[in-house]
């Protein structure tokens, strides 16, 4: 069985490998046979492999954050899954790899109508923008968020978590051709994340309390959503894409408007419960047509250092897992 492995933390371009690795053993009691289908390499990934993550698995060793695959088969007392069923996989579990065995409690058929792809990636990003929404802020209908990186995939899940919750959001993009991008996803304003932008917040608004800022970028970036925040709003971080861990500013103006700041990670053990409803709900909203996260490119396992550097590059990628290629 093919799979890909990392051989000790540090650079992906160099510690990866295509493998080949035993065939997992039949399905026992409450578990299921895997056939994985698509993975994504997400910038957690990215991280994990360089040994910067919390979560350090033993090495050597597949990798993988997330992703989608069939049932190929199932043990004893398995009852809510058949043979065939579209399934994520659970947070970390090493999902670079042909097949897997898993616990089948947490495992739950996806609508037929749910493309494998797009399964691929609903483990992270969906359940991560819903619990952004829930979990600060204090949000009621009808409220303003503020984020940024609003293009990508937690992005485009918080104006789809948005929009089913009756808020209304301000999306911050750093290219001028993901604003149309954006848009077309429902996201009410839609903005290059600039100082002209921020400035522009209450006019657009119409003086509405933005009461809930998102930041997946950190550095400037979250110094603009600092400035887009209401008196009393709070800001959560949830990623560095930008490339920078802190942010330079003037803290006195948040004392005087009373905003809290916040710092998310979806593995924590309290938000373990909710995760069977928020999948579900994106599930649906990928079978609807409400979310649909962009995929770049896809490579098969036997590209993978292309597949690293197109990710770092940026852009989604996804692996093949059953590509011969």
């Amino acid at each position: 069985m093919r799979a890909i492995e990392l051989a000790d933390f540090g650079d992906p371009l160099t510690n990866l490998r295509v493998a080949e690795l035993p065939e997992p053993p039949a399905p026992g009691a409450n578990e299921a046979l895997i056939g994985m289908e698509f993975a994504p390499i997400n910038f957690n990934d990215l991280l994990l492999i360089r040994g910067t993550f919390p979560q350090r698995p033993l090495l050597p060793g597949p990798v993988g954050n997330e992703g989608a695959g069939k049932v190929l088969a199932i043990g004893s007392g398995v009852i809510h899954l058949k043979v065939g069923d579209r399934v994520v996989l659970p947070l970390y579990s090493a999902t670079w790899r042909e097949r897997m065995v898993v616990a089948a409690d947490e495992l739950f058929p996806l609508p037929t109508e749910v493309d494998a792809k797009q399964a691929a990636m609903l483990r992270i990003n969906p359940p991560t923008a819903a619990l952004l929404l829930s979990e600060h802020g204090g949000l009621k209908a009808g409220d303003w968020i503020i984020q940024n990186a609003a293009n990508s995939g937690v992005g485009l899940s918080v104006t789809a978590f948005a929009k089913a919750r009756g808020f209304k959001t301000i999306n911050f993009v750093r290219r001028v051709e993901a604003i149309a991008e954006v848009e077309a996803a429902g996201g009410d304003i839609v903005l290059l994340d600039s100082a002209e932008s921020v400035e522009s917040i209450s006019d657009l608004t119409q003086a509405g309390k933005v009461r809930l800022a998102i930041d997946g970028v950190s550095g400037e970036s979250t110094v603009r959503l600092l400035q887009g925040l209401s008196h009393g709003g709070a800001i959560v971080s949830y990623a560095f894409s930008g490339g920078e861990v802190a942010i330079h500013t003037d803290l006195r103006p948040l004392l005087r408007k009373a905003v809290s700041l916040h710092a998310f990670y979806q593995a924590r053990p309290q938000y373990g419960s909710q995760m069977p409803t928020l999948l579900r709900e994106a599930a649906e909203f990928v079978r609807v047509g409400k979310l649909k996260q962009p995929v770049a490119a896809i490579y098969p396992m036997s590209r993978i250092f292309d597949a690293v550097r197109h990710a770092i590059r940026g852009g989604k990628v996804l692996l093949d897992l059953q590509s011969a290629g």
